[in-house]
């Protein structure tokens, strides 16, 4: 009988031809390493300094872990950012993929007020906005947006700063 392996299960990406799988390695080891030597209380306070600034989860991810060598904020705190944060009061309304999508949408638009006749930027214009409404519904869903959100075009620019 054939084996099926995981490389020929993977699922395509939603608007192109990629079926890459290629992804980083998190450590196997879950908890923080012997020399890392920063509390888990001055952790939460970089995080919140961080998001004071304006800062997404996953910037400050990489703030962290580039200039403080801290790999991974669970193994030192015991939980995630994004909860750190939901937890402080100040995790973003909007989830940040989501918010992404939405930057993305609006710097395009953008492009087409001063480039009207570009025909491939309003094909994935619309690609774009079809992810933000596929996204939006199931954050509805989830229940981390209100049920009465709705993405419109006229309005995004206020959403993204």
């Amino acid at each position: 009988d054939r084996v099926q392996h995981s490389q020929s299960a993977t699922m395509g990406r939603m608007h192109s031809k990629g079926k890459g799988i290629s992804r980083s390695a998190k450590p196997y080891r879950r908890s923080a390493p012997s020399w890392l030597k920063v509390t888990s209380a001055a952790v939460l306070e970089q995080i919140a300094k961080f998001a004071k600034k304006g800062m997404t989860p996953s910037q400050i991810g990489v703030a962290l872990r580039d200039s403080h060598g801290i790999a991974q904020v669970k193994s030192v705190t015991g939980s995630k950012i994004l909860r750190i944060l939901k937890s402080q009061g100040v995790s973003p309304t909007v989830p940040e993929d989501l918010y992404c999508l939405i930057k993305k949408a609006v710097s395009v638009r953008k492009h087409l007020e001063r480039n009207r006749k570009d025909c491939d930027a309003k094909f994935r214009l619309i690609l774009i906005e079809s992810r933000v409404h596929r996204l939006g519904r199931y954050y509805k869903k989830a229940g981390k947006l209100p049920p009465n959100w709705k993405y419109e075009s006229a309005t995004a620019s206020a959403i993204v700063q």
